[in-house]
């Protein structure tokens, strides 16, 4: 039986990498902005990537160039060059995922994507699920984990069986996912890998909420969130379909 959604996962708006707005000195992802987050009562969504020994670090991109202006892929610096590397905006370096959960320490959900290791969202991922799962063995707090690669997720459920997972879903557009061959694309498109690999809810692509597929799943039990939210507006089209959001950009008010 899937690990289900803490319920608070879905009551508070979850801020996309964290609460981030780099003008006022909290970049994306970083330990400022999960501060932040936490202080206005959000859940938060963090991202995964590997550093060169593997140590789960959070950070969005493959390279790093656009938030720290360094040239190259996380993936080949190690753990204590990226700590030491400032994101662009803020005074800090990129934390690690055991530093992130320690900040969190349970105050609010947490929503953590894994990022794609494969390539072309094939099993190619380096058991990257399994230092994951190491890192967050013994938190306590509220805690799911997704990716838009479904053997990762299938991976990470096996490492940690207790954990909520979920797929991160899209329309799949081969236009803005190319270099994803087409032929994936259309496969993950109708997300059929939702049972097999354990999940309990999908984030979905918030322009493809209408899709049949999300309403046969919510149907069937599956929590839909949606990604991402920029205006009120667009909160209120996406809650048509979907029991909460990822936001960003603006103030997205918390149910009393």
């Amino acid at each position: 039986m899937p690990a289900p959604l803490h319920p608070d996962f879905l009551r508070l708006p979850i801020a996309h990498r964290a609460l981030h707005d780099r003008a006022a000195g909290r970049p994306e992802n970083s330990r400022a902005a999960i501060r932040a987050a936490v202080q206005a009562g959000y859940g938060i969504e963090i991202d995964l990537q590997p550093s060169a020994e593997g140590v789960p670090m959070v950070f969005h991109d493959y390279d790093l160039n656009r938030l720290t202006g360094q040239p190259g892929p996380i993936r080949t610096r190690s753990a204590a060059d990226l700590a030491a590397l400032p994101l662009l905006g803020g005074d800090e370096g990129i934390p690690t995922f055991a530093e992130v959960l320690a900040l969190v320490a349970g105050q609010v959900p947490l929503l953590v994507e894994i990022k794609d290791q494969d390539g072309a969202m094939g099993p190619g991922t380096g058991g990257f699920e399994a230092r994951v799962a190491e890192v967050l063995a013994g938190y306590t707090g509220p805690l799911a984990v997704m990716s838009f690669n479904p053997h990762a997720v299938t991976a990470f459920a096996a490492a940690a069986p207790g954990v909520a997972v979920g797929l991160t879903t899209s329309a799949y557009d081969p236009a803005d996912w190319a270099p994803l061959p087409v032929q994936v694309c259309d496969r993950l498109r109708e997300i059929p890998d939702y049972t097999s690999s354990s999940a309990s809810f999908i984030s979905h692509e918030h322009g493809d909420l209408a899709r049949p597929r999300v309403a046969e799943l919510k149907t069937q039990g599956a929590a839909i969130l949606c990604w991402t939210i920029r205006s009120p507006e667009a909160e209120a089209a996406a809650r048509q379909h979907a029991q909460n959001i990822t936001f960003e950009g603006y103030a997205a008010p918390i149910p009393a």
